[in-house]
């Protein structure tokens, strides 16, 4: 056998050991809560070691990231630049979209559960990696200010900052109310009032 071929199936069985550790968490959470969501309980749903666990995933709220965050990605670089500011402000905020519809697949209890103050993955500054949403508006911006579309009148980090805030805003107010916020309507809006504010044409 190559070790092409062995590669790939290791990756596949990567890939299915994730998925059942998920689902495993995903199902405890619908009908125990964020409370009972351990990584013993987790392991003992999922019918894997704990070794294996950490294999993949550092913390339980590591692995809620994962499949919130790292959603079918967006490449930035398939991000085309067009333009003018407007379809920059198009671009980011379809990122945005992709990403409500993500949420509203994982459901409003799922999202509920994890938008939680105790879960660490939500800060900012105790996260390895950043989610990708915001590493794909941030390229995209920096690929457009480099291309001289659009100007940016604060920093990129602030900018991040203040998208992150903006976002979470919005998910927030789409679980507190049970899924009765007009989600999509609130995030275009928001993000394109932002937007507005920080991004103008050279």
């Amino acid at each position: 056998m190559s070790e092409k071929v062995q590669m790939s199936r290791q990756q596949q069985k990567s890939r299915e050991t994730k998925e059942k550790i998920f689902q495993a968490a995903k199902s405890i959470l619908q009908k125990q809560g964020y409370e009972e969501l351990s990584i013993k309980n987790i392991c003992e749903e999922a019918g894997v070691s704990n070794g294996s666990f950490y294999h993949h995933f550092k913390t339980k709220d590591d692995l809620l990231s994962y499949y919130i965050e790292d959603q079918p990605q967006m490449d930035p670089d398939l991000l085309e630049l067009p333009d003018n500011v407007a379809g920059v402000k198009r671009g980011i905020i379809q990122v945005y979209m992709n990403y409500v519809k993500y949420c509203r697949e994982l459901g409003v209890e799922f999202m509920a559960e994890y938008y939680d103050t105790k879960n660490q993955a939500l800060n900012a500054e105790s996260r390895a990696e950043r989610p990708y949403p915001i590493v794909t508006v941030q390229t995209y911006v920096e690929k457009a200010a480099a291309a001289g579309i659009v100007k940016l009148n604060v920093t990129i980090s602030e900018f991040t900052t203040d998208i992150r805030m903006i976002v979470i805003g919005n998910v927030f107010e789409w679980c507190v109310k049970h899924g009765k916020a007009d989600f999509e309507g609130n995030m275009s809006r928001s993000l394109g009032k932002y937007l507005d504010a920080v991004l103008c044409g050279p």
